[in-house]
């Protein structure tokens, strides 16, 4: 999976939308991502095809 740039409801801004970065694909629709230099996790919603980035507890150093 190429990294790529989306839009996602961020948990530290209440759920308002920001740019976040697809590093990759965790599996079992768990992603990890860089939202402004903090790698974290996140998941997509199928039903409204968002991602909902956790960079508050989330927070990861996983590469």
């Amino acid at each position: 999976m190429k990294p790529f740039k989306t839009q996602a409801h961020i948990h530290s801004l209440n759920g308002k939308m920001d740019e976040i970065t697809i590093l990759k694909e965790l599996g079992n629709n768990s992603y990890l991502v860089d939202y402004r230099g903090v790698k974290c996790s996140a998941i997509f919603n199928p039903f409204n095809c968002t991602y909902y980035a956790d960079d508050i507890y989330g927070r990861t150093d996983n590469e």
